[in-house]
């Protein structure tokens, strides 16, 4: 059990909630399923966030909000999760050296860019959204010092080629194909149809991994979607295919088990009437580019245990 109740990485104490960016265009298809996610954090921070938040609406976008918020609070929200730092913190700290620089091309939150700051890792994100970015660097300016999580706003397609960095770690969690509609931009991966869709991704998996180091890692978290037919979509598998054209091998694959919620009551449902499973998971896809074993020796020795961090860092919120 960790010092003074907190839990036992930084990543359980960090952040849990949901995104609210661009609330009111983003949406939901009728059959899509959702990822689960999200749940926990502190209750005095909770009511700090939420009274923070309640000053930005109208202002800016409430960006990532903390999981449970305490009684009489209420706060908008779209049903969806934030990536789980927990997952992040490990990624970092078993696949990216310290102090090295993870790309991230699809930035559409802020957990992964200021779990990187909080473990002494640069950050390069990139996301379509203005209004997402403003959130993210809002979060990130009462939470990180120095390195500081860096955001870049526009088409990945576009920013990544001309970004001058040398990557330590690619780490991304791309659309889900159109299970989440995030704006009404067509060049928003999420508005496309999935020949397009695919085209568009591909061609933004080839240009950050064109801007990774040798014998490092990149990791991708997906899950698998259905079409209008209920039939999967095989994204995971289309992530790995375009990886491997980059030029990278599939190197490590888990699974990411999800919170349930309602998907007990929901899969009963549907399975007596179209046999679909219920599924309540997410694929975590670890690629190398070059050598294995020079790409361990790059990261260094396994980080186990508590990170020293600031524990009064919750108060500047």
């Amino acid at each position: 059990m960790a010092k003074n109740g907190y839990a036992r990485t930084f990543g359980q104490d960090l952040m849990r909630g949901e995104h609210v960016v661009g609330e009111g265009k983003r949406k939901r298809r009728a059959n899509a399923e959702p990822a689960g996610g999200g749940g926990g954090g502190w209750k005095a921070l909770n009511e700090k966030m939420a009274a923070n938040r309640a000053k930005l609406q109208g202002v800016t976008p409430a960006g990532l909000t903390y999981g449970e918020f305490g009684e009489g609070i209420s706060v908008p929200a779209s049903g969806t999760s934030i990536f789980d730092p927990v997952l992040c913190e490990l990624s970092y700290r078993w696949f990216c050296p310290p102090g090295g620089l993870v790309l991230d091309p699809f930035a559409g939150g802020s957990v992964r860019g200021i779990v990187a700051a909080k473990l002494g890792r640069e950050y390069a994100g990139v996301d379509l959204r203005p209004e997402q970015i403003e959130a993210n660097r809002w979060q990130a300016d009462r939470i990180c010092d120095d390195p500081m999580p860096v955001w870049h706003v526009g088409d990945s397609r576009v920013v990544v080629p001309t970004l001058d960095v040398e990557a330590d770690f690619v780490f991304s969690c791309p659309p889900y194909a159109d299970l989440e509609v995030y704006s009404d931009d067509p060049r928003d991966l999420s508005t496309m149809a999935y020949a397009d869709f695919r085209e568009a991704y591909d061609e933004i998996i080839a240009a950050s991994c064109a801007k990774l180091k040798n014998d490092r890692f990149a990791c991708f978290v997906v899950g698998d979607v259905r079409d209008a037919k209920g039939m999967y979509y095989g994204f995971p598998w289309h992530t790995i295919a375009a990886f491997e054209a980059a030029g990278l091998r599939l190197y490590n694959e888990a699974v990411l088990v999800t919170a349930a919620g309602s998907l007990p009551i929901r899969a009963g449902k549907q399975f007596a009437t179209t046999r679909k499973l219920g599924k309540t998971h997410q694929n975590v896809l670890v690629f190398c580019k070059g050598d294995p074993r020079k790409a361990t020796e790059a990261v260094g020795e396994v980080e186990f245990g508590e990170m020293a961090a600031d524990e009064e860092w919750g108060e500047e919120l």
